[in-house]
């Protein structure tokens, strides 16, 4: 006759094994995670160790004051390049802002749950995954080519469009986060909806808005294939009226870095660890703004 003992000891085993396999698996799991990690910290590291290191050697004084120079000269700097990258980032995000803003508060406020929602929410993350080149082609055909030449304005109005998903984003996600006994005290004191999401959703939301902003700016600071399309270059200063060919520093770093010259070559590297640094310090920027949002 078989025991009661016997018959219980496979199956007290079983839960052990069930454990030493989780454990084993979890360890794997943690080894394969930290490798990963390290191996793209190293490949990142050495970038922007390559980039440090090319890029100090042209911070110069003139970087900041002159003009880039022409082909095969001596000298020069990117001003001209960092003053028009400012104006096609500045009309981008001006342009972007209250479309973003708008769109994000009718989905978080108005919208919600209803189809038309659902369809812009749907439009709105193939726009965010959308590649910048296709953007820049789709400005290029709806305002370069029936004006007949290159502009800054077609360049921030494809900056706008890769900038508006990153605002609805944020913003819808922000807004959700308001606590709705807030806009139900605004209701209760006889405050219209509209006064209520301008009086007191908004500003409750109002760092993380900010935030989206910060991120969208960052965004299209270093995009470089929408302005083939649209502002291009040039290796002097603008025209008041941003028609013609715009110099940016993506697509003076994209050209300078394919040229022969090495006096090109050093304004490309001295550029790129520019915008990097300018992009890096908008990501801190945007994470110490939400950082109270979050501890709310």
């Amino acid at each position: 006759m078989v025991s009661s003992s016997t018959i219980a000891a496979p199956a007290q085993r079983r839960p052990g094994r069930v454990r030493q396999g989780r454990r084993v698996a979890d360890r794997t799991l943690r080894v394969a995670c930290t490798a990963a990690t390290v191996v793209g910290a190293l490949v990142l590291g050495s970038i922007l160790v390559m980039l440090i290191v090319q890029g100090v050697r042209g911070f110069t004084p003139t970087l900041f004051t002159n003009p880039t120079p022409g082909p095969g000269s001596e000298g020069g700097g990117i001003a001209n390049a960092i003053l028009g990258s400012l104006i096609l980032t500045g009309i981008g995000i001006l342009i972007a802002t209250p479309v973003g803003v708008m769109a994000g508060t009718f989905l978080a406020e108005y919208g919600r749950g209803s189809k038309l929602a659902a369809l812009i929410r749907f439009l709105n993350d193939v726009l965010l995954s959308a590649p910048s080149i296709l953007i820049g082609l789709f400005v290029y055909t709806l305002m370069v080519r029936p004006m007949g030449t290159y502009s800054g304005w077609a360049g921030g109005v494809a900056l706008a469009i890769i900038a508006v998903p990153v605002i609805v984003r944020t913003t819808e996600d922000m807004l959700r986060l308001v606590p709705g006994t807030l806009r139900e005290a605004g209701a209760a004191l006889g405050a219209p909806p509209s006064t209520v999401i301008m009086s007191v959703t908004w500003r409750a939301a109002s760092a993380g808005i900010v935030t989206g902003i910060i991120l969208a700016l960052a965004r299209i600071a270093g995009e470089t294939a929408p302005l083939l399309f649209t502002a291009l270059n040039n290796n002097s200063w603008f025209s008041a009226n941003l028609m013609g060919g715009v110099a940016n520093l993506p697509v003076m770093i994209y050209q300078f870095a394919l040229s022969p010259y090495p006096n090109w070559q050093g304004l490309a590297w001295a550029g790129a660890l520019l915008i990097t640094t300018t992009i890096l310090a908008l990501s801190i920027i945007a994470r110490l703004v939400i950082k109270p949002q979050a501890s709310r």
